[in-house]
């Protein structure tokens, strides 16, 4: 191997590299204006320029740690000290001296030096830190990037002489390389393992995590005494599923020469990937996946990972039939095939069941990333799986979405806060090395399409999309990361695209040189088997027997998809059954409250523990709470919301509130969650309505600034079940803007586009209030505008009949008494559907002293005020109360207003 390079004569340093306090090298680099358009290049500095031997360091400085010494100097000196009292230096070092004095005598290594020792240290940590951008990751072969002068061994002072020295190795831990348990190796050994563990198809990015217990647990799984090899049975199981994968494509091009379908072509080994690190995942507890995908590729993941059946995908591309009648049957405006979702329960390799959900979603790459993690974490919650281990989320990315869309770090962001974390998502990068058109010169400015990771701490895996084995090696360790750690991990996988963004999109125009490289490019398949054949582990003859299976299955499937008819509509979760479609008629529930209740859950969210000090004001307003339920009069909108969120607890459902400063409300109105103002102990009154409560049943949670990740979590969250009001507060109702692919591609069109239902509320802050036009207005009329309520048709207007909300895609409200906001909370659940909701909420009705209700506006007492023979319910109305009948006379035009208009 050609470890060293010609002309570096540095054998007079002794160490030039230094170890950056945050553990990994500090390289100075600059980006090449080459043509290279894959990877940017790094370029070090010029033997010219070669950095001067360091000075030696003051003995004030003696207490520092090993993995900081920077000089042969330094190391004399903190010899000598150790010498003289062990107790004097770092714990480190004195570890390091320890065990090198230990085995300066063993046979072979009795030249072994303290310098050299360290340069030997330096020079693996140097393939631990960049070893990745020495990997051979490119499929193509089209990367062009400068090996790091960090990784010479003559750059610390070794020679070719020197390679068939012995080194003791097991003063740095290294006892992963150690091959018959020998505790010292020679140097031409040493650098072929270090090699093959960070050199080959796979680049591994974890020396910038802080945890060093998580680097020491990842080396162990990378270097290893041998590389690894799987059997026979395994090679045989990843050859069948690169062959569903490679055939499917093939197969759907052949039937479908025109359509487009967003093909895995170069990317094939996603497939086996995924398969492989699902059933580890289930091997290790897991019995629940939440998957997100843009749509490349989405098509196969369906039909052989989710196993979507084959029929139905097919007959999706001919056109499909309608499902057969049902009763209250809906189908929706329908979608692309290639946005749509599915779940299922799949086996897996080691005999369990494995329950996949694929999350349908728009173009609009990465916005369905949010979505999912919420979702997870509500299946976290309605499985008690308290530990985050049996439910999981997998997002798989675009390198060019990955690098460039900010809702990918606003998701990464909120991976380890307390009411948002799922316990580590894995995310897969399908790298095709270009984006639509764009090279990655043009896309982003970092070295790897990843590098937003790192501000999360998660480890990153490149890995060549063209060694299957290496991509499942890959994927395996992701689930073992994600299930041992409980965080975020990434699998970097540098494929290509075999085609133009979809088929009929002609690459050339703008990626010649790529595009030539790639006509003439095996598949991972081909690649594959040639492997195989060359072992002699697999035969042409078993190549082609599950080839033939595998067209045989589809050529089945082609047929009986021209006879598919879907029995049952895909509609909704079994954890929804029994809810209407739009077209069934649902009945109005009452939402009044027995008074007795009412009284009882009142006392519980006034009420503060003796021992706890609040914020004078604090107390004065939770003093005046408990007067209004007392006394039943003057109820604030405060009470009332809190009056509402109580209710459904003592009813059994599931309350959610989160967004930006909720906990105090932005107007410090809620006081949600009261601070002693002693010892910052918090104390949430809602969490103790009931007995035994459980302390999740009610979360309201200040989020991250963020709207569009927050509001999509929020929105997955509300999706898994229907028994739950989960509410999005804007800090202000513009703020909603920030968000607004969320409210156009899910919220006003989900339910139409995909037939999923969802009680999302958001709540926005809206009105002047002389406050400017900043922060004044939630652009109601945009959420007007988006609403499909069809303008031809007047509805029914019978209370028994009414069908106008349920035939709407959402509702839109601007509520002004507390008695109709607390109506209108228990209406989300008080019905046999789910419609999102969005309010225009109010900023100076929260304290205004005519915007007031009394405690019988929200109880179902007969006679009192709001009650009607159906009970008491949500008033889409209030009518005027004044006597104008002497001015109706002559009327010819009426003005429909919204909100503080006064004639």
């Amino acid at each position: 191997m050609g470890w060293f390079r010609a002309g570096s004569g540095v054998v007079k340093l002794a160490i030039r590299r230094t170890i950056s306090q945050g553990g990994s090298y500090a390289i100075r680099k600059r980006i090449l204006t080459s043509q290279n358009r894959h990877f940017h290049t790094t370029v070090f500095r010029s033997k010219a320029q070669a950095a001067p031997v360091p000075r030696p360091v003051p003995l004030s400085r003696l207490t520092d740690s090993f993995l900081d010494g920077t000089s042969s100097v330094y190391l004399e000196e903190l010899q000598r000290a150790w010498e003289a009292d062990p107790a004097s230096v770092d714990e480190s070092w004195d570890n390091f001296f320890r065990n090198f004095v230990g085995q300066a005598t063993s046979p072979g290594i009795s030249g072994q030096t303290i310098q050299e020792s360290m340069r030997l240290l330096l020079l693996v940590r140097a393939y631990q830190v960049n070893g990745h951008m020495k990997a051979k990751l490119d499929p193509l072969g089209l990367e062009e990037r400068e090996i790091p002068k960090g990784l010479d061994p003559a750059l610390y002072g070794f020679t070719e002489a020197d390679l068939d020295r012995e080194f003791f190795l097991g003063m740095w831990n290294m006892s992963g390389f150690l091959s018959e348990n020998r505790p010292v190796q020679t140097l031409r050994y040493i650098l072929t393992r270090l090699e093959q563990a960070y050199c080959g198809s796979i680049g591994y990015e974890y020396m910038h995590i802080a945890d060093r217990d998580k680097c020491n647990w990842l080396r162990e799984k990378i270097e290893t005494p041998t590389t690894m090899q799987y059997n026979r049975q395994r090679r045989e199981v990843i050859l069948d599923r690169l062959i569903w994968s490679t055939q499917f494509e093939n197969f759907l091009a052949t039937k479908w020469t025109t359509a487009k379908r967003f093909g895995l072509e170069g990317g094939e080994t996603l497939i086996p990937g995924m398969k492989e690190m699902f059933d580890r995942a289930a091997d290790l507890g897991v019995e629940s996946i939440v998957i997100g995908m843009p749509h490349r590729g989405r098509l196969n993941v369906l039909g052989n990972v989710v196993r979507k059946p084959l029929r139905q995908i097919f007959s999706e591309f001919s056109g499909g039939t309608k499902p057969v009648d049902e009763i209250g049957l809906y189908t929706g405006t329908g979608d692309v095939k290639y946005h749509l979702g599915t779940s299922y329960d799949r086996p897996t390799r080691g005999g369990k069941r494995i329950h996949l959900s694929l999350v349908a979603n728009p173009s609009h790459l990465e916005a369905v990333d949010p979505v999912v993690v919420g979702k997870t974490r509500a299946k976290q919650y309605y499985s008690n799986d308290v530990d985050r281990i049996k439910n999981m989320g997998v997002l798989i990315h675009g390198d060019g979405s990955f690098a460039g869309q900010g809702v990918v770090y606003e998701t990464l962001h909120l991976s380890a806060l307390p009411n948002y974390t799922t316990g580590g998502t894995i995310h897969i990068v399908v790298n095709n090395q270009v984006a639509f058109t764009t090279d990655p010169r043009a896309g982003r400015s970092s070295q790897y399409c990843t590098d937003v990771a790192k501000a999360l701490n998660a480890p990153i895996f490149h890995v060549n999309g063209d060694d299957v084995e290496a991509v499942a090696q890959v994927c395996e360790l992701a689930a073992e990361w994600r299930q041992t750690f409980h965080s975020d991990v990434v699998v970097d996988l540098v494929c290509y695209r075999r085609f133009g963004h979809n088929e009929i999109d002609e690459p050339s125009f703008t990626q010649p040189k790529m595009y030539k490289v790639i006509r003439n490019h095996p598949s991972a398949l081909e690649i594959y088997q040639n492997k195989l054949l060359e072992s002699g582990q697999v035969t042409k003859e078993d190549i082609d027997k599950i080839k033939d299976k595998v067209i045989k299955i589809l050529d089945e499937e082609f047929l009986a998809s021209k006879d598919y008819v879907p029995k049952k509509r895909d509609w909704l979760s079994s954890h929804w059954s029994g809810f209407k479609s739009p077209e069934q008629l649902s009945r109005v529930r009452n939402t009044g409250v027995n008074p007795d209740i009412l009284k009882n859950v009142g006392k519980a969210i006034t009420h503060l523990p003796d021992n706890f000090k609040p914020h004078r004001a604090v107390k004065k307003v939770y003093e005046q709470r408990a007067q209004m339920i007392e006394t039943g009069e003057g109820i604030d909108w405060a009470v009332a919301e809190a009056l509402a969120f109580a209710t459904l607890l003592v009813e059994g459902n599931h309350v959610r509130l989160s967004g930006q400063d909720v906990e105090r409300g932005t107007f410090s109105h809620r006081h949600a969650v009261v601070h002693d103002q002693e010892t910052g102990k918090q104390y949430c009154p809602l969490d103790h309505v009931i007995m035994n409560q459980d302390e999740e049943m009610f979360t309201v949670s200040n989020s991250s600034l963020s709207e569009f990740g927050v509001l999509g979590f929020e929105l997955g969250y509300s999706m898994e079940n229907p028994n739950s009001l989960v509410i999005w507060e804007a800090q202000f109702g513009d703020f909603a803007n920030g968000a607004q692919v969320i409210f156009d591609q899910f919220l006003s069109s989900g339910e139409s586009k995909w037939l999923r239902q969802t009680g999302l509320v958001v709540l926005l802050p809206h009105g002047y209030d002389g406050q400017g036009p900043e922060h004044s207005s939630a652009r109601l009329e945009r959420f007007l505008q988006m609403s499909d309520d069809n303008p031809y048709v007047i509805p029914e207007m019978d209370q028994t009949l009414r069908t106008q909300i349920q035939q709407c895609n959402w509702q839109v409200v601007n509520v002004t008494t507390p008695a109709n906001y607390f109506h209108v909370l228990r209406r989300q659940i008080h019905r046999d559907f789910r419609k999102p909701l969005i309010s225009m909420a109010p900023k100076n009705l929260l304290r205004h002293k005519d915007c007031k209700s009394n405690l019988s506006e929200f109880d179902d007492v007969q006679g009192h005020p709001g009650f009607d023979k159906q009970g008491t319910r949500f008033k889409r109305l209030i009518k005027d109360q004044n006597f104008h009948s002497d001015l109706e006379e002559g009327i010819r035009r009426l003005v429909l207003c919204s909100g503080k208009v006064t004639l």
